[in-house]
């Protein structure tokens, strides 16, 4: 994009654009004209237009994904009917003056870092007239082949690749070499410039920091996500040697595991042909292969248990550090706080506990309208009384008769009653036979 040998993207999709883009030629005319020279002449229609295309130019490198951008590109983009806008030059002024857009020169200069200078190969060459821009400022209208960046956009991507790093098997190690680095971000970045944009980015926000090491850039990021950098120091490069030892002699270990199963192979092939000396041949070489392996092997052992204690001792420094953060943190909260002024705060708290339960006991024993409370004792007799009342028996009287008074009774009717108060006389007799005795008694001598 923008460079010589890239071809320029073609005009953006339909679905892109906004409706009045086929339909509405009188405004799209108006849209495609060139800027006044004033803003003053018609402040209306001037922000109209520029609302318009900052949104639009916005939008299209954020659906595209591309940190840079150009004017050549963006009219090619906004082709419409044969024609382009005239007035893009302006908007991308307007939109370095807000800081949504900013030259890739100036950016490339605003990081002060020493690894800058093996990524300068990488971009075209900056003509004279860039370098003067800086020096006058946005005031001027972008170069049609002017590399641009999108701020907001490149800040993003570059928050993205620290963050695959985190989320990989690398960030366990302090260090990670940049053609690693490089091919864990083959996907978000499509292109070794966009790539080492980012590295900038991650730079200037002091997230990074990258040394040359024989020949070899090597990347070291900050721990944490809103941790600054530290500076490369030999431990580091100490840990990426170390790093490097134990890929190489893991790499040679796989390559002679395969030599030696190779040689296997072959004695066999050698024992079914009858070739006794040569399966012999192989079988000594598959056993000195076994013998570099082992000791390969035990090499290998030394250099993970070294990088093993390297990083058990990062983990304990990161420890020790938290712990004198929390005493420190510790004695300045309790800086004012002693066993003495304590215990005399705990009694001056029982001292108001009982105050109020006194004022409460107090409140408690007054009486409504000044009349002294009862003694409990005599509400007891009383409700002692009134439970004796509601539990005295009540009289069995007879039931209250049915019929009329005042009625005449027959002959018939008194006949029946007798009798049956005669047989109700003797039901009772029966059943109290010991004191009925003496009567009869009396009764015969008198009959």
């Amino acid at each position: 994009m923008c460079s010589p040998g890239e071809a320029p993207p073609g005009p953006a999709p339909a679905g892109d654009l906004p409706p009045e883009w086929e339909t509405d030629d009188e405004r799209m005319a108006f849209l495609f004209s060139a800027f006044k020279q004033s803003r003053e002449v018609n402040s209306t229609e001037w922000d109209s237009k520029m609302a318009f295309w900052v949104g639009l130019v916005l939008a299209r490198g954020r659906r595209r994904g591309a940190v840079r951008t150009c004017l050549r590109e963006l009219q090619n983009g906004f082709e419409r009917r044969g024609s382009v806008p005239l007035g893009l030059g302006t908007v991308l002024r307007e939109l370095l003056r807000r800081g949504k857009l900013q030259r890739e020169s100036d950016f490339m200069a605003s990081v002060d870092s020493s690894w800058i200078s093996w990524g300068v190969g990488v971009f075209i060459l900056k003509p004279l007239k860039w370098t003067l821009s800086s020096v006058l400022g946005d005031s001027k209208i972008p170069e049609e082949e002017e590399v641009l960046i999108y701020v907001e956009l490149l800040q993003e991507k570059a928050e993205e690749v620290y963050r695959l790093y985190q989320s990989s098997a690398l960030s366990s190690h302090p260090v990670v070499a940049l053609s690693e680095l490089r091919s864990l971000c083959a996907g978000l970045c499509p292109d070794e410039r966009t790539f080492y944009l980012l590295l900038l980015q991650l730079q200037k926000e002091k997230r990074v920091t990258i040394l040359e090491q024989n020949g070899e850039k090597i990347v070291k990021f900050a721990r944490g996500l809103h941790a600054k950098v530290s500076p490369m120091n030999d431990v580091d490069i100490g840990v990426y040697q170390l790093m490097q030892s134990e890929q190489l002699l893991s790499q040679k270990v796989e390559s002679l595991s395969q030599e030696a199963e190779k040689c296997k192979e072959d004695a066999r092939s050698a024992c079914r042909a009858g070739k006794k000396q040569l399966a012999l041949r192989c079988l000594k070489s598959k056993r000195r292969t076994e013998r570099r392996i082992a000791e390969l092997h035990s090499k290998l052992d030394a250099v993970q248990g070294i990088l093993d204690r390297i990083y058990a001792s990062q983990t304990d420094q990161m420890v020790f550090n938290a712990y004198q953060a929390g005493v420190g943190a510790l004695k300045l909260s309790m800086k004012d706080v002693t066993v003495e002024r304590a215990e005399n705060l705990v009694d001056q708290i029982q001292e108001l506990c009982d105050t109020q339960d006194e004022v409460a006991q107090t409140l408690a024993g007054v009486g409504i309208n000044g009349l002294a409370e009862m003694d409990s004792e005599e509400l007891e007799k009383e409700l002692d009384s009134l439970l004796q009342d509601s539990s005295k028996d009540s009289l069995d009287l007879p039931p209250v008769p049915q019929k009329v008074l005042g009625a005449p009774i027959s002959d018939a009717e008194l006949e029946a009653e007798l009798e049956q108060l005669s047989v109700s006389a003797g039901d009772l007799a029966q059943k109290t036979p010991s004191a009925s005795s003496e009567p009869k008694t009396a009764l015969g001598l008198n009959l």
